[in-house]
């Protein structure tokens, strides 16, 4: 079966929680997706930054994976961009809308900083 690698920003890159939504992703690796900013509002976003650096993984899953994953309503407002990560095409799903500056998800950020502190990457 194809897969498409996708670069994890957020919450996604718990592979153990992408099993837990009947998802199996394969070739799980840190990666950065360089010339991007993450912004956290209510949930979290990549946005476009010179000189900027986002971390996160890059796993390959399926279409059908990858179509179940973000039909769910709380993430259905993403959508698929063509990025570099590490070198590699990827697709990365951000937000059409960049959250304003009055938006924070403490809650969010604080689950986000533990996961990439579990996953050895910068915080």
């Amino acid at each position: 079966m194809r897969r498409i690698t996708v670069f994890f920003y957020g919450l996604f890159m718990d592979a153990e929680l992408l099993r837990a939504k009947g998802v199996e992703p394969v070739n799980a690796r840190k990666a950065s997706a360089p010339g991007f900013a993450l912004r956290i509002g209510n949930r979290a976003t990549m946005v476009r930054q010179d000189g900027a650096v986002v971390h996160g993984m890059l796993m390959d899953l399926t279409h059908e994976e990858i179509d179940r994953l973000y039909s769910e309503p709380s993430v259905s407002m993403y959508r698929p961009e063509a990025i570099i990560a590490d070198g590699e095409p990827a697709l990365g799903f951000n937000l059409i809308e960049t959250p304003g500056d009055d938006e924070f998800n403490a809650a969010y950020a604080e689950k986000l900083n533990a996961l990439k502190t579990r996953l050895g990457l910068p915080t």
